[in-house]
């Protein structure tokens, strides 16, 4: 694969978490900082490796399948593995400026 398609697949998988949101709160999980890495092989596989807000989350088991779903549906990515983690935890330092301003935290 080219490093030009890779990057092609992988803004498209960004543009797609930026319209998955945390349902307590209203920012994407992009922009939240959950999800902490993005690799994709030269078989255009993917793995993500995403937290959530606190392993309470009523979305633990939820959220984690949606992301894999609507990342499968991107065209060329072949398959598609999310793993969940709560090491490091989730804090509100992992969010964009952009999450912050939106939620008022600046």
């Amino acid at each position: 694969m080219v490093n030009s398609e890779k990057c092609h697949i992988e803004n498209k998988i960004i543009s797609e978490l930026k319209n998955i949101y945390d349902p307590e709160i209203p920012v994407d999980i992009y922009e939240l900082g959950l999800i902490y890495d993005i690799k994709i092989n030269e078989k255009n596989c993917v793995k993500i490796v995403m937290t959530l807000t606190t392993p309470n989350c009523p979305v633990i088991e939820s959220l984690p399948l949606e992301v894999k779903k609507r990342i499968k549906n991107i065209k060329n990515v072949e398959q598609v593995d999310v793993i969940l983690t709560f090491d490091p935890p989730w804090s509100r330092e992992f969010m964009s400026e952009e999450a912050r301003l939106e939620l008022g935290l600046l």
